[in-house]
């Protein structure tokens, strides 16, 4: 029972369909957990920017005639006991200010945890479609090896009765070789995108990963003019947004920094049987060097939210730049998918079988038969690149525009 129970779970684990991987990788994947502990640490900042500075107490003696505690309490005017209570308070607006900036710095750190979630779940799709890319060339590979060795037999026989040519079998034997170099190298894929799967998935890395024997094309008929308008609400230009919001807040604060802080205490101070003694004093900070410090913050904000606008403008072009890219990518590969599918394909075949069947009854030369035989090899392989390179088209776009196609 415990046998058969650990099969079941071996084949759902190595039979993970591509949603199920990104469910996981969403729960467990180390950079999406960084990036949303990062923000919900950045939601605490608000709070603290709109708190007052701790007040201060603070608790003392005047003594006069001799230094211990209370000398002379009673008897002279000065001498006293008492406590006094401070607060700091910024000018009117600044507390406001910085609690908005650490709000727009938040904002701006949601933004970026769903630009990595996107960037986590287009990283997978696209190793989980080269997988199984590298498991079809992997199948591809071997079923020509097995169609040319039969080639071969009937070329050795047609040689063995002097109708073919040696170098026909040298020919033959090479591609063979030439398969086995391809098919080494497939291997290798698969190992890597596994390797990559299973470390955003937080997996150890003798898990195994298995894809599908077929993946569904699918279709895609979203217009490019769609996909520019999402990127305006794409995470990337978001939190380039958010930046720029909090580049000209705090261009304002800087200048309510010109304008004084100030402090305002309090306090009782006992003086034995003379009548108590009680204190109130406003302290103003005064901006005596306002030239090198509070215009100089104002002239390095100033600058500092025109390069957040120009990052901004940046970003855009380039995530405008790169759907485009993708969006040419996407539909070229679908229509090259439509046409090895419907006509190259099926053209290939058709031509190797009839030269199959001439190349037997001894009705046409080895040349061609080999030709033929190649295009077929060639044409079904890049009918799958095709389909692998129109599923990382698609999880390119998906990542940029912020939404599912």
């Amino acid at each position: 029972m415990r046998f058969l129970l650990c099969f079941l779970l071996g084949i759902a684990a190595w039979g993970q369909p591509l949603p199920a991987l990104i469910d996981e990788a969403l729960r467990a994947n180390r950079e999406i957990l960084a990036a949303q502990k990062r923000y919900e640490a950045a939601r605490q900042r608000p709070s603290q920017e709109r708190s007052l500075p701790d007040p201060t107490l603070s608790v003392g003696y005047t003594s006069v005639g001799r230094p211990y505690p209370v000398a002379g309490i009673g008897r002279e005017v000065t001498a006293n006991a008492g406590v006094m209570v401070s607060q700091e308070m910024p000018f009117p607006g600044k507390r406001q200010l910085r609690g908005a900036i650490a709000e727009k710095e938040a904002s701006a750190e949601f933004e970026q945890y769903r630009a990595i979630r996107l960037n986590v779940i287009a990283r997978i799709t696209e190793a989980y479609h080269q997988l199984h890319h590298a498991e079809v060339g992997i199948r591809f590979t071997k079923r020509y090896q097995e169609l040319l060795q039969n080639i071969m037999r009937i070329t050795e026989a047609r040689y063995a009765v002097g109708r073919a040519a040696q170098q026909d079998i040298f020919k033959a034997q090479t591609q063979y070789s030439i398969f086995a170099t391809q098919l080494l190298r497939y291997e290798q894929e698969r190992t890597a995108k596994t390797i990559t799967i299973n470390a955003l998935l937080n997996r150890p890395q003798n898990t195994p990963v298995e894809a599908p024997e077929e993946v569904p094309v699918g279709e895609f008929t979203t217009p490019l003019e769609d996909l520019l308008a999402r990127i305006q609400t794409a995470p990337m230009l978001e939190r380039e947004q958010k930046m720029v919001q909090r580049s000209e807040l705090a261009q304002d604060l800087a200048r309510k920094n010109r304008l004084p802080d100030y402090t305002v205490a309090g306090g009782y101070f006992n003086q034995g049987s003379m009548p108590p003694m009680w204190q109130v004093r406003v302290d103003f900070k005064i901006p005596a060097y306002a030239r090198t410090k509070q215009q100089a913050e104002l002239t390095e904000r100033a600058f500092q939210a025109s390069e957040s606008r120009r990052n901004l403008e940046a970003a855009g072009v380039s995530v405008e730049a790169q759907v485009r890219e993708a969006y040419s990518l996407a539909t070229t590969a679908r229509k090259l998918v439509d046409l090895y599918a419907k006509s190259v394909i099926p053209e290939a075949q058709l031509s190797l079988e009839a030269s199959m069947t001439s190349y037997e009854t001894g009705a046409m030369d080895f040349l061609p038969v080999f030709s033929n035989f190649m295009n077929v090899a060639e044409y079904e392989l890049m009918y799958h690149e095709e389909i692998m390179q129109f599923h990382v088209a698609l999880a390119r776009l998906e990542e940029l525009t912020g939404g599912s196609l």
